[in-house]
């Protein structure tokens, strides 16, 4: 085995699918990026969710909005469901894990709130339960997900966002995921800032 050549193809395979999918996703990103200042320009915040590497990217996202991205600015309102172990642990154990995001998005989420919901088969159990528990609650929901979208594809509302990676590959459809989301941050730091 070459690996030099296996990375390479690696990248070379990274670099070809955002390329690919620039013109698929740059509306969907920029429509995600206009929900979330409404949502923080009237109360309002963000909600995050995903399991495994999404989880990490919800964490990632939070706090690029609650610290700062590129520039500076006050901290937004961001909230990853990823991180607190008790809340998380005592979910799973007196209930059941495909409840650990929905409680706590009944908890905490009000209408104006947007969650962003990351799954990159669109089928994570406890991600479209709080997509579910999210319109209940009167909110936003923008989905980050890849292949056909999965179960999140069928119960998305109108008014919400689907940011699909047109990929099959788990790794590649992450990349393509971090990518979104510093572009979202970007854009959120553009509309809140007036950066050109």
């Amino acid at each position: 085995m070459d690996l030099i050549s296996r990375i390479s193809e690696n990248f070379s395979e990274s670099a070809h699918l955002k390329l690919q999918s620039m013109d698929v996703l740059a509306g969907p990103i920029a429509e995600a990026a206009e929900r979330m200042v409404y949502s923080l320009r009237h109360d309002g915040k963000i909600l995050a969710c995903g399991n495994g590497g999404s989880a990490a990217d919800s964490q990632h996202f939070a706090a690029e909005l609650l610290n700062r991205f590129e520039m500076e600015r006050p901290a937004l309102a961001a909230i990853a469901l990823t991180t607190d172990t008790s809340t998380l642990t005592s979910i799973a154990n007196d209930y059941d894990f495909d409840q650990v995001f929905s409680k706590q998005v009944r908890g905490l989420g009000h209408a104006n709130d947007v969650l962003l919901a990351i799954s990159t088969s669109g089928n994570s159990r406890n991600v479209v339960a709080a997509v579910e528990a999210a319109h209940e609650c009167d909110m936003s929901v923008v989905a980050l997900t890849g292949r056909d979208g999965g179960k999140l594809a069928t119960i998305l509302a109108s008014n919400d966002v689907h940011i699909c990676v047109p990929a099959n590959s788990t790794a590649r459809i992450q990349e393509v995921h971090l990518l979104t989301l510093h572009c979202i941050c970007d854009a959120i730091d553009c509309l809140l800032l007036g950066v050109q």
